[in-house]
């Protein structure tokens, strides 16, 4: 049982939003977390990505693991960057 940084969808049919959070691996996409840590829009032109780097980057530290789109996401942001 881990923990990981991962997409839950939010908004209208055919209109999400995603909220990215830490949660347990076994919860529901959409169910219970753990913090909320940043928000991700792709409908707007670009896409808008907020994130909450300090937070992230302390749940990264006790082991959380994140998803491959949001990997994807924090690497387009210059997360990686700042913390290497």
């Amino acid at each position: 049982m881990g923990v990981k940084i991962r997409l839950a969808r939010h908004g209208a049919k055919k209109r999400p939003f995603y909220r990215i959070v830490v949660a347990d691996s076994e919860a529901p996409r959409d169910g219970k977390f753990l913090e909320k840590v940043g928000t991700y829009n792709p409908a707007l032109d670009p896409a808008a990505v907020e994130l909450e780097a300090e937070r992230i980057q302390y749940w990264i530290d006790k082991g959380a693991i994140p998803t491959a789109t949001v990997r994807n996401l924090l690497r387009k942001e210059g997360f990686y960057t700042k913390t290497a």
